[in-house]
């Protein structure tokens, strides 16, 4: 299991996607602090126009499972994902056993869904800038427990009328994300990122 930490730092250096999870449960007390933490982000005007659904028995459990079906078979053309040969133990075919191994037990973790009411006068985009933090603070508290989380895209493509139905999210809300958590098999470790050197520019465009 990986340890937890209160170095604000080391969280955010080290908060690796986890795809890997033990069967081990995600207690409420823990899983609420993350929750909290979301509840926490800055949000437009204060609005704090967003829901967070935990999906927790098997009756949501299996629509998540069937929702990651149809959203692996999107995504495995469009990234050309596909399942590695046992033999192979390159980095992207470890990436790719990981990936496949979460489709796999979908159906087995606990998961959270973030909704984001809409406006008629802000684009999605903008909506956006208060959800999307809500869901960073949750990734860095389940990290900061020592949790592992997924941000996936389970809740787009064929699954979100799945899970918008199964939920009974109203059409004004949007699905803006879906994540997996639990504890994960395997240890946390340094992100892997470009030089900010590649990033960042002064006063113009480089």
């Amino acid at each position: 299991m990986s340890s937890a930490s209160d170095d604000v730092w080391e969280v955010m250096s080290t908060c690796r996607t986890i795809r890997r999870f033990t069967d081990e449960p995600v207690d409420d007390a823990v899983l609420n602090r993350c929750l909290q933490a979301a509840a926490w982000a800055p949000s437009g005007a204060n609005a704090q126009a967003w829901r967070f659904v935990v999906l927790r028995s098997p009756e949501q459990r299996a629509v998540v499972a069937k929702a990651a079906a149809q959203a692996l078979a999107v995504i495995e053309p469009v990234y050309g994902v596909s399942r590695p040969a046992d033999d192979d133990t390159s980095r992207r075919a470890r990436t790719n056993r990981a990936t496949y191994e979460l489709h796999d037990r979908a159906g087995e973790f606990t998961s959270v869904l973030f909704t984001q009411q809409k406006f008629p006068t802000a684009s999605e985009l903008l909506l956006g800038g208060s959800i999307f933090p809500a869901m960073q603070n949750f990734l860095l508290a389940a990290r900061a427990q020592g949790l592992g989380a997924c941000l996936t895209s389970w809740a787009s493509y064929g699954g979100e009328q799945l899970i918008r139905d199964a939920v009974g999210v109203p059409p004004d809300w949007m699905l803006a994300g879906h994540v997996v958590v639990g504890w994960p098999r395997g240890r946390h470790g340094p992100v892997r990122r470009r030089p900010l050197g590649e990033l960042v520019a002064t006063d113009y465009w480089v």
